[in-house]
């Protein structure tokens, strides 16, 4: 029998953000461990030089799958059309969002608070902590248990994540690459419930057993 194990845990601290490398099928689970918190999901191609060129591209996914976000077993491609990160499980009431730029200071400028931390922060202080991406311009990124419904009129709302504590979604490396997740630190518009709290990122080893 053929199952999953946890090989490393990652705690991503609320309104901060944590990356790590994955080779080629590799696993890893996005867990929200306090419910009702939004994840900024970024990954970049890696082949162990310090300037990372290709990153997810949510527009190219959206094209790919021809969904508004890919469904269980379906890719994630980046801005050079290639497979980076296949979902592989949801363990969550399914609500992600492949259309939200990340959060960024000037976002929170307008919202009248310059000085807030923001998602695109902090992927640049994750990239930093390993060495990389000096310079990355801020992709979109995967919004994981992110709830902003698309109201038959074309508006957005921005609603609670649905999650319960433990809730989770899992990804499969389709190549070589970097990963960061932020725990968003919006607590303006009420997408993180009452106030952002941590996530985890699980890294997933296989018991033949």
């Amino acid at each position: 029998m053929v199952t999953e194990t946890l090989s490393g845990r990652v705690v991503v601290p609320a309104r901060s953000g944590r990356a790590i490398r994955l080779d080629r099928g590799a696993r890893f689970r996005i867990v929200d461990l306090a419910g009702a918190q939004v994840g900024d999901l970024f990954a970049f191609g890696y082949d162990g030089r310090p300037v990372l060129t290709e990153h997810l591209s949510a527009s190219h996914t959206r094209a790919h799958t021809e969904r508004t976000f890919p469904a269980v077993g379906e890719d994630f491609v980046t801005d050079r059309r290639r497979p980076i990160l296949r979902l592989v499980a949801d363990d969550s009431p399914g609500r992600h969002d492949l259309l939200i730029a990340a959060c960024d200071p000037e976002r929170y400028a307008v919202l009248g608070v310059p000085d807030h931390p923001s998602c695109a922060q902090n992927l640049t202080d994750a990239l930093e902590r390993l060495g990389l991406g000096s310079g990355v311009p801020v992709p979109q990124p995967v919004n994981v248990f992110m709830n902003v419904p698309v109201a038959a009129d074309g508006s957005l709302r921005w609603l609670p994540a649905p999650t319960a504590p433990g809730d989770s979604i899992t990804f499969e490396a389709m190549t070589d690459c970097v990963v960061v997740v932020s725990a968003c630190p919006q607590d303006l518009t009420g997408i993180n419930g009452t106030e952002p709290s941590p996530l985890a990122i699980d890294q997933l080893g296989v018991d033949h057993r």
